[in-house]
């Protein structure tokens, strides 16, 4: 494997002497060229020989003190690209490239040894930030260390790691990752993984070309399961409208799999209506109606209506479509069969994982790797364990009341703090006094998700983060502004250079009495009108009044008494109520980390506007405007965040006013100006906002008719490619109930609307990733689809053949008792 492709970089290994302290024994396979008794330091934790094993994580090249410099460059240099290849460029250019090092270190009681304990601790050094995987090698690379040591045991480590055969990792892009991280289905993108599937199933490979079906086999299988199936049915429970119906897919070789009993009762409508398959053709449909209980063999349900059922072979609605297939699995015809899709999920069992293999010493260890990981995300972290800790019965947050933390005044919860204290780069310590440092690590990658929107809106936090920290090297790690550190040792508590405490022991977080001190604020809300408009509305869920959040504390000793008061039903308390129910009613730490990644976005959207209201433009994101329609002139979408109305705007605005102004003075800020503009250049989806008219279709009242026929026919017509697709489905996930907003167009009162609908779902269905979205919706929105589409389709084939009928003057001369048949073939 050539080095553009190495896992791992570099293996350590650290002894503690008894005399000498930590020692760093082995650099393999060269010297990292930096300060040894810091790395030996890292890898050998305070109290690590009171624990029998424990995990550290560390960073290298992220600032001068923690830059390597190996004599052989074996790391390549890719400034400007991230580990999946996605551009990202950084502020300054000429900064190394992160190094994650994760570290095991152990202590073995040994009777022989002074002290009666041997203390070990091994690294990988490596470009991964899903540093996860490699946790089973490395517990058997010490295990290998401990009973033989010699260098050769991290000669085998290295080896075995860099062996590691990830070249059929599918790349997905920035769209398809958030699509990814928010479904729950173990099958999405299952097509992404077909040369993967052929590689490790060898003849399995044949077997899958042979499932892909000709629309001809299907219908023929259909129609023969169909017939089989329908006697002795009459509890079908599918809806029924002007005898049309929609045909369930029923593939010969795996009838058991896609039994249903809407099936059974289509038998007995079938004789009276058939539809021609020529035009509507549903046969392989996976965006049928009926039970779908049955299905759940390849991809287990969640029973929440989330459409997490198995990956099935699928038709086009859209007769117009193109029949080819391309690299992203756009079909016409039916080409991932039951059997097809069953051989993949028995090799892959879950599709967010690419399954690799490590071979240490005769051992054969499975590797998941994850392929929705962004570079702000490090680790394994858990974003309920980080809410759970600082939200518990025995939380407590004390301290002075500042605007930066404090959106809420004294009723702010923990957690927004920590989110707030993140954005606006404050010194964040996370304390655990005789705790395990591995423990005190993962609270400090959960934070950096935290801040960053589990790494998919800002960026930034992972360069200041020291997941452990320790006195050898305070003065340096101290000196980075806005630090996130995870120290052991008390004596940082006492020190008082951080902002805020979080002690992960207790619960316990504590604002710095000099926040004012260090962080006087600053007047806000330089313009008049936006003075007028936040300052004569009373604040309802928010800091005090508008007047008061938006008044400088010219008295940092004192702050307002205002300040200190809160609203219960402010949107961060209600947020943080909704957060905790869901993770008290058993909701997974995918589900937490996305309705935080949502928190972070909106707060960047409503920073946007905060700054067109008080500097009249904005470099992060659309301009803010509304829906017109004028005689005369051309219709225009609205954009920027959306309001229910101007005093909920105005209340978000003032109790969010000081953390903003805190923000634009970060570097997580700049980095995101070059996001967002790199994003106005290469989103697939270009020229108006997608996200607020979305917000729109979701919580508008009384939309005019010509804002959602605008709204649907700007969106049917920028949505024509894969990219374009993916990006408009990452803005629709799940938890936001998917495709239930675009669905109400197909009930609307203008056929115009309709039919646009339909156009969107037609392109959807397409790609197997909006199928899965479609067979999202509920039985009736599914039904009122097809049978829309249908109709359609009709009609179109009944406009083509009207035009094949001879003039009228041959129609005058037709013989009465001629059939339409003659005439036709006349």
């Amino acid at each position: 494997m050539s080095d553009d492709a190495q896992h791992c970089s570099f293996v350590l290994l650290a002894d503690f002497d008894i005399d000498r302290g930590a020692q760093l024994t082995y650099q393999f396979p060269q010297p990292l060229g930096t300060d040894e008794g810091l790395l030996a330091n890292l890898m050998l934790p305070d109290g690590a020989e009171k624990q029998p094993e424990d995990w550290t994580i560390f960073f290298l090249n992220q600032t001068p003190f923690n830059t390597i410099a190996p004599v052989l460059a074996l790391e390549p240099s890719h400034p400007d690209f991230d580990i999946d290849g996605i551009y990202e460029p950084d502020v300054s250019t000429d900064q190394p490239e992160l190094l994650y090092v994760l570290n095991l270190v152990r202590t073995k009681l040994d009777k022989t040894a002074r002290r009666g304990a041997v203390v070990k601790a091994m690294a990988i050094c490596t470009r991964h930030p899903f540093i996860q995987i490699f946790k089973p090698v490395l517990l058997m690379a010490l295990d290998d260390y401990f009973a033989n040591p010699s260098q050769d045991c991290l000669s085998r480590l290295f080896d075995a790691v860099n062996s590691m055969d990830i070249s059929m990792v599918p790349v997905l892009t920035r769209h398809e990752k958030l699509i990814m991280r928010t479904s729950e289905r173990k099958d999405v993108f299952l097509e992404k993984f077909e040369d993967y599937l052929q590689e490790v199933n060898g003849d399995s490979g044949i077997a899958i070309q042979n499932a892909q079906a000709t629309p001809s086999t299907v219908r023929q299988t259909h129609r023969k399961s169909a017939s089989t199936e329908s006697q002795g049915s009459s509890d079908g429970k599918i809806p029924w409208r002007n005898g049309v119906h929609e045909q369930e897919s029923e593939w010969g070789r795996e009838k058991d799999l896609v039994r249903s009993d809407s099936l059974k009762a289509t038998a007995q409508i079938r004789k009276q209506y058939s539809p021609s398959e020529a035009s509507f053709s549903l046969d392989g449909s996976a965006v049928w109606v009926g039970n779908e209980s049955g299905l759940d063999q390849v991809g287990p349900g969640n029973g929440n209506g989330n459409g997490n059922v198995p990956y099935r072979g699928r038709s086009s609605t859209d007769a117009s479509s193109s029949s080819s297939q391309g690299l992203h699995g756009r079909r016409d015809d039916p080409t991932v069969a039951p059997a097809a899709a069953n051989v993949g999920m028995n090799a892959l069992k879950d599709t967010h994982f690419f399954p690799a293999m490590v071979d240490f010493n005769d051992h054969h260890l499975p590797i998941k790797i994850p392929l929705s990981t962004f570079p702000e995300e490090v680790g394994d972290y858990s974003l309920i364990q980080l809410v759970q800790t600082f939200s518990g019965p025995t939380a407590s947050l004390s301290g002075p009341i500042h605007p930066h933390l404090h959106t809420n005044g004294a009723m702010t919860p923990a957690i927004i703090v920590l989110f707030n204290a993140l954005v606006t780069a404050k010194r964040i310590i996370f304390l655990g006094h005789h705790r395990p440092a591995g423990q005190v690590s993962s609270y400090v990658l959960s934070a950096c998700a935290l801040g960053s929107g589990c790494g998919t809106i800002l960026r930034g936090f992972i360069r200041r983060a020291f997941p452990y920290a320790n006195l050898t090297n305070r003065e340096e790690w101290e000196s980075i502004p806005g630090f996130i550190a995870g120290v052991t040792n008390p004596i940082f508590e006492h020190s008082g250079a951080w902002d805020l405490l979080c002690d992960v022991g207790s619960g316990r977080m504590v604002v710095s009495k000099d926040i004012y001190a260090n962080y006087p604020t600053n007047p806000i809300f330089s313009q008049g009108p936006l003075i007028m408009r936040t300052g004569t509305l009373r604040a309802e869920g928010s800091a005090g009044s508008e007047e008061d959040v938006g008044r400088p504390s010219r008295d940092i000793a004192a702050p307002q008494k205002a300040e200190l008061s809160g609203k219960a039903d402010s949107s961060d308390n209600l947020f943080m109520e909704d957060i905790l129910s869901a993770i008290a009613s058993h909701y997974g730490e995918a589900h937490v980390r996305a309705r935080f990644t949502d928190y972070a976005a909106r707060f960047v959207r409503l920073s946007a506007r905060y700054e067109e209201d008080t500097m009249g433009s904005t470099m992060i994101g659309f301009p803010s405007s509304s829906y017109t329609e004028r005689p005369g002139e051309p219709r225009r979408l609205g954009g920027g965040i959306g309001f229910v109305d101007e005093a909920t705007c105005a209340r978000e605005l003032a109790a969010n006013a000081s953390r903003i102004e805190a923000w634009r003075r970060t570097e997580s800020y700049t980095l995101f100006q070059i996001d967002f503009r790199k994003a106005l250049g290469t989103d697939p989806i270009q020229g108006f906002d997608v996200l607020h008219q979305l917000w729109r279709l979701r919580h508008a009242r009384n939309m005019p008719n010509g804002e959602a026929e605008l709204i649907m026919r700007s969106i049917a017509e920028s949505v024509r490619t894969y990219d374009q697709v993916t990006q408009l489905l990452s803005l629709m996930p799940p938890h936001q109930n998917g495709l239930l907003s675009l669905s109400f167009g197909l009930f609307h009162q203008q056929e115009v609307v309709r039919e646009l609908t339909i156009d969107i779902f037609n392109e959807l269905r397409t790609y197997p990733i909006g199928v899965q979205f479609l067979q999202a919706l509920n039985h009736f929105q599914r039904y009122a689809y097809v049978r829309q589409a249908h109709a359609r389709e009709a009609r179109l084939l009944k406009d083509q053949s009207t035009l094949m009928i001879p003039a009228p003057p041959q129609i005058s001369r037709t013989p009465s008792n001629r059939s339409d048949s003659s005439i036709v073939g006349g």
